[in-house]
């Protein structure tokens, strides 16, 4: 629990994201691939992210979906990130994302212990990944209120 009560589910999802974003990118801890402005992020999609922090986000957002419901892995991620496959004059059909990244985000949240391996599948959120989600969401209260 936060210092005000306050925990990751108070907050709004996206103010939560910009701030955690923010956090893991000053933290350091988080060391980016080599690839990462050149990759798409799905079959999809036809060109790279614009955004330069776009792996710092995507880091944000899986970290808050296994605090809010753990055993997701990367089959999951690929289907949460997916979207509308564009086939030309073809009609359009659901396209996955990128495994590989969701692979290494998560290898890289599990290597400074935010989440863990679930023994029934995925992966879960640590206790200390708990306090840390919650201790962001705790100062995005103060500064809104």
């Amino acid at each position: 629990m936060a210092a005000n009560g306050r925990t990751l589910k108070d907050v709004s999802p996206h103010d939560f994201v910009k701030s955690y974003a923010a956090h893991l990118k000053r933290s350091g801890k988080i060391e980016l691939p080599e690839w990462v402005d050149i990759v798409k992020t799905g079959v999809l999609k036809e060109l790279a992210p614009y955004d330069p922090d776009w792996y710092y986000i995507r880091a944000a957002s899986m970290a808050r979906k296994i605090y809010l419901r753990g055993g997701l892995g990367v089959g999951s991620f690929r289907r949460i990130y997916g979207g509308r496959k564009n086939n030309g004059s073809r009609p359009s059909h659901f396209g996955k994302s990128s495994g590989a990244i969701a692979r290494h985000i998560l290898q890289q949240l599990q290597s400074i212990s935010i989440v863990e391996v679930d023994p029934s599948g995925g992966r879960r959120i640590t206790s200390s990944g708990q306090r840390d989600l919650d201790q962001v969401a705790g100062r995005i209260v103060n500064v809104v209120a």
